[in-house]
């Protein structure tokens, strides 16, 4: 049976891997970011586009009602759009500002991450297939080991209390809620240009499986926990970095 799955971030690297693992099940596909021109470029097979930034009320109220017009029902909704804020316009005046600059990094952090899972979830929650409604996270192996700075960290951190909490507001309707942490993954733009070779390596040694993750296996444990294997699933984080959260 075809579902609707709605993907934030989903025109590039774990959303995007995800959004086609779905639309080869023959899937409907809503691809949500703020990039249009990186949407229309996804090239996922049959796949419906919305951009808008998902940390702005007004404009999550518009993809509320492009998904009543379109899709009607959610059965999968995964929130892959975030970042670590590297990518992101500094604090502007008053830079020279220790305090400030603080303020910007903890302010984008949790706008990226945390505010806009809030928003969607709670904009699409009357709109989740009941029962068998999916909801998925992206959190991060920083969650549990720390980001340096500690406000991407913390941001990811804070999905999963309100993951636990939507899993038990949201199980008596037959709708389950987790969450996927994973590692140091490749081929997406988390980075930007700040990874180096050194650090590379020293990420894939801290792995028990001796490589990077792709944005495929991250894609697959999501399209797993979708499935009506995982009915029984909910309230978990399920961690897909080769082990790196144990340390070496």
């Amino acid at each position: 049976m075809t579902r609707n799955v709605v993907i934030s971030g989903g025109g590039t690297g774990i959303g995007l891997a995800a959004a086609f693992a779905f639309a080869a099940d023959g899937d409907q596909v809503l691809l949500l970011g703020r990039r249009a021109e990186v949407l229309e470029k996804a090239g996922v097979p049959g796949a419906l586009t919305y951009a808008a930034d998902l940390s702005d009320v007004e404009e999550v109220r518009g993809v509320a009602e492009f998904v009543a017009a379109e899709l009607g029902t959610v059965d999968v909704l995964i929130h892959s759009a975030g970042g670590s804020g590297l990518l992101e316009p500094g604090p502007g005046p008053g830079a020279d500002d220790p305090l400030a600059a603080v303020a910007h990094a903890w302010n984008v952090a949790f706008r990226l991450n945390t505010l806009t899972a809030a928003l969607l979830t709670e904009a699409l929650g009357d709109r989740l297939a009941s029962p068998g409604g999916r909801v998925l996270f992206l959190s991060s192996i920083a969650a549990y080991r720390g980001s340096g700075s500690g406000a991407y960290a913390a941001s990811k951190a804070a999905l999963h209390p309100y993951a636990f909490d939507l899993a038990r507001r949201l199980g008596p309707r037959g709708i389950t809620v987790n969450v996927v942490a994973p590692g140091y993954i490749e081929d997406t733009d988390f980075f930007g240009e700040h990874m180096t070779e050194e650090r590379r390596q020293q990420l894939i040694a801290e792995t028990s499986t001796g490589r990077a993750g792709t944005p495929g296996d991250v894609a697959a444990t999501l399209h797993w926990l979708a499935s009506l294997s995982a009915s029984h699933i909910t309230a978990q984080v399920v961690q897909v970095n080769g082990g790196a959260e144990r340390g070496h």
